[in-house]
């Protein structure tokens, strides 16, 4: 049993866009933030300003705001990962990003099982918006016959 709680109140677009968008069974959620109380969390530039114990906890919180978003558009029964990309602000050479994404992809496989796993891909940045480390994008599957809620 999972003890790592998905925000209710996940960060709102900050422009002209949906945070989720479901079509043919298919969604893709826009852009996750570690943002936790209106506030980035862990800002910074990872290899520069940040650690690796740092980052990952960006990266884990980016997840629950990931997940935050698909349960509140459509909940998470039938809710299948298919992949996640992550653009990291990183110093150059920065060799760690790989594990830094680890942190969302544990929080993924931690609260929905099976249906957690993924692949993904992995984009080096400059900078993000707000000083953040990390931004996640993700697309998910909604399975036709989710398995039935038991009381």
């Amino acid at each position: 049993m999972n003890h790592t709680p998905i925000p209710v109140n996940v960060p709102k677009p900050l422009g002209a866009y949906e945070a989720v968008v479901v079509r043919g069974g298919v969604g893709r959620v826009s852009g996750q933030f570690p943002i936790r109380d209106g506030k980035v969390v862990n800002a910074g530039v990872v290899g520069h300003t940040l650690d690796l114990a740092q980052a990952r906890e960006a990266a884990r919180i980016a997840a629950l705001n990931v997940l935050g978003q698909i349960r509140n558009a459509v909940g998470l029964d039938g809710v299948e990962l298919l992949h996640v990309d992550g653009c990291i602000a990183a110093a150059p050479g920065c060799a760690v990003l790989p594990q830094v994404l680890d942190g969302a992809s544990e929080i993924f496989v931690e609260l929905l099982g099976e249906a957690g796993h993924h692949t993904r891909g992995l984009i080096p940045v400059a900078s993000l918006p707000g000083g953040a480390a990390i931004e996640l994008l993700a697309t998910f599957h909604l399975t036709p016959n989710p398995p039935e809620k038991t009381p």
